[in-house]
């Protein structure tokens, strides 16, 4: 993973209170993580970082969408994605992030990397199962599937006409179950 400029708030010239930070993440965000689950993605991420005398509070919000192939019919489409994500920054002797909540930075650290929390939350709050919303409410068209009905109405076809040729010896063996 490469460190980005874009992603460092450098919190140490900052004033006591609130300040926002607007990112856009798309496609090369997630190559910088070597991960290439989706085709493509726009989500905007808002980060409300609070500052206090002694801590910092971090309010990480995301919307967007995700460009993912649907696990059903594997068609493309763009998958609608929201999350939250509360961090609480304290200072101490050691970096200490074991904690999702809690993130302790040394007391010498003067800017915070937040590229880890950002991936993590978009990649967090895909779904497991990828649905297009064309098959939920069935107006999605694709040729997959249109030659599926074609092959179905088909088997029914082949399934009547066997039904129809059924060799006469079988009835005469049928009746010998029935006279009993």
């Amino acid at each position: 993973m490469k460190v980005t400029n874009e992603f460092l708030i450098p919190f140490i010239g900052l004033k006591l209170g609130k300040h926002q930070f607007d990112f856009n993440i798309n496609k090369t965000f997630f190559e910088d993580f070597d991960y290439h689950e989706f085709e493509n993605c726009d989500i905007k991420v808002a980060v409300v970082l609070e500052k206090k005398s002694t801590i910092m509070e971090l309010s990480f919000k995301q919307k967007g969408t995700v460009h993912v192939p649907c696990d059903l019919t594997n068609e493309m489409f763009d998958l609608p994605v929201k999350a939250k994500l509360h961090l609480v920054v304290q200072f101490g002797e050691t970096f200490n992030n074991d904690n999702e909540e809690l993130l302790i930075l040394p007391h010498g650290e003067h800017q915070l990397d937040i590229s880890q929390y950002i991936y993590e939350m978009i990649v967090l709050s895909v779904p497991f199962k990828r649905v297009h919303p064309g098959i939920k409410d069935g107006t999605l068209k694709t040729e997959a599937l249109q030659k599926l009905t074609e092959l179905s109405v088909n088997e029914a076809k082949q399934e009547n006409t066997k039904q129809e040729e059924i060799d006469p010896r079988w009835d005469k063996l049928k009746q010998l179950l029935t006279d009993k």
